[in-house]
Order: structure tokens, then C-alpha cells, then sequence
């Protein structure tokens, strides 16, 4: 686990730097992880963010502690003896001999053992406490990862020349392969924004602001069914680039990947450098996935086999039987394929720039290069079925800023979530999420969705209709 730092302004002193205080007072804080009393004395482990420190008491001092209780607590720092030395633990030649104890915070018996992994105990009652759910060791250690992983990207793109830029949560709706959520406007009745399913268009138009190189880790929202391991909402790595090629994103994209890993996590061996690149048609025809798990030896956890699926279609016949496009609308086609693209002809032989990432089995996250031409752009929706005024009603401000100067560009959006999962061994992406839904979109913690007031929804000019019961 990763090194973590807290400075207090309150002199009070975190666990983990106790041991730079030998013979000298301090004052901690934290949980009681666990009391063990030995007649007249008593020894409590404390608990913070950075770890344990064994606190040593008389049974006067600790009377009626319990378990969980937060205490603040003034003693002074001593050598433990030698037969007492916990190796396990960082803290452990050192324990604090306890004159001042004050309890700040009583607690209730926990609805469940924060000791262990947490793996056996029912996922929808861990995730209904998720705040006593993250005290566990694991869970704290993801969340330590995740922002480790998180500030490594920022360094390396930052050093890449990239600059990083919020875009908007409250969007325009627009068709770009899932479910809109929707946020009703009180300022304007009737019309809504929506949540952004990913920067799509934010990243190329800052790409026409004259942005180079863009980056965010963003937050996306997408309404979709029910699936074992995605959430409706979730965080990527979201980059543009302009005056690339296919090759450029997908170099810069693998040297990022491949410094990360070596750089936080050396243990692990990346299978193949450079990561294979391997065209859709041959990955379904030999893996009969888009998403292969190329591992060698799938019993070693700490292997990491990254490869690249390139050459797409770009179209695919819907549920009726209509064209629509197999990632998303704003790839340009391979080249050769454009004159094919702008006479809407040859269409399911069209293949798009698209390049997925994928590891040990899971897709990362996908990019393309973009069509930067506005004619390409219209093309891609009239083949999909949109006629001329509703490519202006949806569009119409991408096209607008198309005719100001456009410089080739393409990016890439990998899933941190996944990542992340993969490179902490854990089973799916809700154990590396802070405050993750159920499979089906629910917040146990807050019982959200819930129903609104009469009040709101009459502010709002939203009626509710209710099914009736049969």
C-alpha cells in the first residue's frame, strides 16, 4: 500500500509518525479497533487512517470503553519490551503509555465484522452500511490506491504537456449509445439537461478552442439495464489530442500504462511490451470476444496481459434492422473509407479508427480519431437514419463549430474503475468505488431513487404517472 501522509494543525499526532515522538507526549485520536484487559491494566489498539498504535492504560482509565468508540487520548511514547515487539505492524516497538483519555464519540455494536476481507458477509448489507464497510483494511487500501493510481495519470500527462478541464455535468441530450438520465429545468419548464454519458463533444470542441492536449478524470452517467459489473455511474480517464494520428493515442496510451505499473507496482509483469494490436474480425474468428484474455498462465494474479482490438466496423444492423454505429458517432472511418462514408455506400464494410483497450479479459476503455470534417459528420447520421432537421436539432451546434477551423484529432477514454479492480485482485469495480450502486441501480446507503414532494414536482410542471394495480 502506498504511503500516506496527514498533517494536523491540532497537534495532534497520527499513528503512524508516533514513532519519532520516543519519550516525548502526544495526543491521538481514533477508533478502538480492540481492548484487551490483563486485570488492573489494559491495552487498546487505536485506530486512524494510517494505522494502529497500542495504547497502554490503567483499568480506571478505560473503564466502560468499548469497541468502535472515538477517543482522544495524552500519553507519553515508551519503548515496548522486547517480548512485546509487534513486527506485524509499524508501530510496533512503540506503545503509548495513557494519562488523559477522553472519549469524543460512543458507538453501537457494528452490524457486521470490519476485521477480515468482508468477502463472505452480504454484499447489499455492506453496501447498505458502506460507511462502516470502508473502515475495513482492504476497502481503506483500494480507496489509498485509487488515488495513488489517479495522481500518477495527472503527473505523467501534466509532464506530457496536457491540461486538465472540467466540463459540464448539466448537458444537452443527445444519442451517443446509452440511456440519457435527464434533469428537469424549473427555469424552463418542459425542457431538461441531461447527466453527460462521457466529454464526447466537450473534448472535441475543446480541441477546436485550440486545446491540444486535453485531459479529466470524469465522472459519466449512462441509464443502462442492469449488468454485474458496470454502474450507472462511473469514472474514466477522458483525454483528447489534436494533430494525431491512430498510432500517437494508442503509443501515448500504452506508455502510460506500462510506466504506471512498473513505476506503482513492480511486483506485477506485463506480458507483452508492446501490447499486441490485433484486428475485430481475427479476435472474434480465434477468441470469439472482443475482449480476449491473452494470459499465459491465468493461475498468476500478478500477470497482466494488455492487447489492443483495432479495425472495427463501423456500422452493425440494430434489433430493427436498422444501421447504427458499433461505438459511437464521432469516429472518422479508416482512410480508405471515407469516399465509401460520404456516398453512404459499402456501409458494412466501412471500418472506423476505433482502437479498445482491453486487459486480462476485461475492455478498458475504447477512443478513436474523430471525424474533424462536418460533411463526414452528417454522413455518419444520415447512415444511421436521422434526417437533415434532426441532425440540426442534435447536432447542430457540433456542425456549427466545425465550420471554424477543425484540427484532426482522437483520444481515448480507459475505465479507471476497471483498472483498477484488475490491479487490486479484486472481484468487480463496486470494491473500488467508494459508494458504488446495486446491479440494478439502487443506493442502499442513501434508499435512493426516491419519490419527491408534490411541491418539487409541481415547481418543476412534472406529473408523476402511476401504474395502476390490476
Amino acid at each position: 500500500m502506498g504511503e500516506l501522509c496527514i498533517i494536523d494543525l491540532m497537534g495532534r499526532i497520527v499513528n503512524k509518525e508516533t514513532t519519532k515522538y520516543l519519550d516525548k507526549k502526544v495526543k491521538v485520536c481514533g477508533w478502538v479497533n480492540s481492548i484487551r484487559s490483563h486485570g488492573k491494566i489494559v491495552f487498546i489498539d487505536l485506530r486512524d487512517m494510517t494505522g494502529i498504535v497500542q495504547l497502554v492504560c490503567t483499568s480506571d482509565i478505560a473503564k466502560d470503553i468499548r469497541p468502535e468508540w472515538v477517543i482522544e487520548v495524552i500519553g507519553k511514547v515508551c519503548k515496548r519490551p522486547s517480548k512485546m515487539v509487534n513486527p506485524k505492524i509499524e508501530t510496533g516497538k512503540i506503545e503509548i503509555s495513557v494519562e488523559k483519555l477522553k472519549v469524543l464519540s460512543k458507538a453501537k455494536t457494528l452490524p457486521f465484522s470490519i476485521d477480515g476481507d468482508g468477502y463472505e458477509i452480504n454484499e447489499e448489507k455492506r453496501m447498505k452500511y458502506r460507511y462502516l464497510d470502508l473502515r475495513r483494511q482492504r476497502m481503506k487500501r483500494n480507496m489509498i490506491e485509487r488515488q495513488r493510481v489517479i495522481q500518477f495519470i495527472r503527473d505523467f500527462l501534466q509532464k506530457q504537456g496536457f491540461i486538465e478541464i472540467e466540463t459540464p455535468i448539466l448537458t444537452k441530450s443527445t444519442p451517443e449509445g446509452a440511456r440519457d438520465f435527464i434533469v428537469p429545468s424549473r427555469l424552463q419548464p418542459g425542457k431538461f439537461f441531461a447527466l453527460p454519458q462521457a466529454p464526447q463533444q466537450y473534448k472535441q470542441l475543446l480541441q477546436i478552442a485550440g486545446i491540444e492536449k486535453y485531459f479529466q478524470i470524469a465522472r459519466c452517467f449512462r441509464d443502462e439495464d442492469p449488468r454485474a459489473d458496470r454502474q450507472v455511474e462511473f469514472t474514466q480517464l477522458d483525454l483528447e489530442m489534436s494533430f494525431v494520428e491512430q498510432k500517437n493515442v494508442m503509443d501515448l496510451t500504452e506508455r502510460l500504462f506500462i510506466e504506471l505499473v512498473k513505476k506503482l507496482y513492480p511486483e506485477k509483469k506485463i506480458q507483452n511490451i508492446p501490447f499486441p494490436r490485433i484486428p475485430y474480425e481475427k479476435a472474434m474468428k480465434k477468441y470469439n470476444t472482443d475482449r480476449p484474455d491473452l494470459r499465459k498462465n491465468k493461475n498468476n494474479p500478478d500477470l497482466l496481459a494488455f492487447c489492443w482490438i483495432i479495425d472495427f466496423p463501423f456500422f452493425e444492423k440494430d434489433d430493427k434492422n436498422k444501421w447504427t454505429f458499433t461505438h459511437n458517432p464521432f469516429s472518422a472511418p479508416k482512410p480508405e473509407f471515407m469516399q465509401d462514408l460520404l456516398k453512404k455506400k459499402n456501409i458494412k464494410n466501412i471500418l472506423t479508427t476505433q482502437y479498445d483497450i482491453v486487459l486480462n479479459g476485461w475492455e478498458l476503455g475504447g477512443g478513436s480519431i474523430r471525424n474533424h470534417r462536418p460533411e463526414a459528420l452528417e454522413a455518419v447520421f444520415e447512415t444511421i437514419g436521422y434526417r437533415k432537421k434532426e441532425i440540426k436539432d442534435k447536432f447542430g451546434h457540433m456542425l456549427k463549430a466545425f465550420e471554424y477551423g477543425v484540427p484532426p484529432h482522437g483520444g481515448i477514454a480507459p475505465g479507471l474503475d476497471r483498472f483498477l479492480a484488475v490491479l487490486l485482485k479484486e472481484p468487480n469495480i463496486r470494491e473500488v468505488i467508494a459508494f458504488p450502486k446495486t446491479g440494478d441501480s439502487r443506493d442502499l446507503m442513501m434508499d435512493g431513487p426516491s419519490e419527491v414532494s408534490e411541491e418539487q414536482l409541481k415547481e418543476l410542471k412534472i406529473k408523476v404517472i402511476k401504474k395502476s394495480k390490476k
